[in-house]
């Protein structure tokens, strides 16, 4: 049965979102594929490893990734899984609706406050705050989060690239991942 958590926060604007994002956040589901991990360069790449550690992401290079994407009265669950191994969940809770409000993620100790912009149909998260353990982290140490959702030729396009000022890109991954029949 479907689940109205996302449409409700969007409201009138859900109908932006690309029709397969609908399903998905509607329906849940199970997306899979391969990912390509890079790491930035000199100290910006030693910074994106240990991110990389926190975040149980693998080596640079190809990976497979299932995502399973479902909801429950706690909110929007996205479990993530790298080569079959370390399983990171994220809980995501609706705070209002898109106008005005936000979406915290929560993974482990970590918790991020999120607002959600629509491109072209695509899904564009916004970092407003991060906290640590319940504490907030000042914006000026947080990595600029560049992540989102687009569809292309019927696939998933997953963007997630984490970058500081002046050194540049941390830590990415992107891909495009396939709906299974579940």
């Amino acid at each position: 049965m479907p689940n109205v958590l996302v449409k409700n926060w969007f409201g009138d604007k859900f109908s932006n979102l690309h029709p397969l994002l609908q399903k998905l956040h509607t329906e849940g589901g199970r997306l899979t594929g391969d990912v390509e991990i890079s790491y930035g360069k000199g100290l910006a790449g030693v910074i994106g490893v240990r991110l990389a550690k926190k975040m149980s992401l693998p080596s640079e290079g190809t990976h497979l990734l299932v995502v399973s994407i479902s909801h429950d009265i706690d909110g929007l669950h996205w479990d993530r899984c790298f080569n079959n191994q370390v399983l990171v969940k994220s809980l995501f809770k609706p705070v209002g609706h898109v106008e005005d409000g936000y979406w915290i993620e929560t993974t482990g100790p970590l918790s991020m406050k999120l607002t959600v912009d629509i491109n072209d149909g695509g899904w564009f998260w916004r970092c407003l705050k991060v906290n640590f353990l319940g504490c907030p982290i000042p914006r000026w140490l947080i990595p600029k989060t560049n992540a989102y959702k687009t569809i292309e030729n019927g696939k998933y396009c997953f963007h997630v690239e984490f970058s500081l000022p002046i050194i540049g890109t941390l830590v990415s991954y992107q891909g495009l991942l396939r709906a299974e029949n579940t």
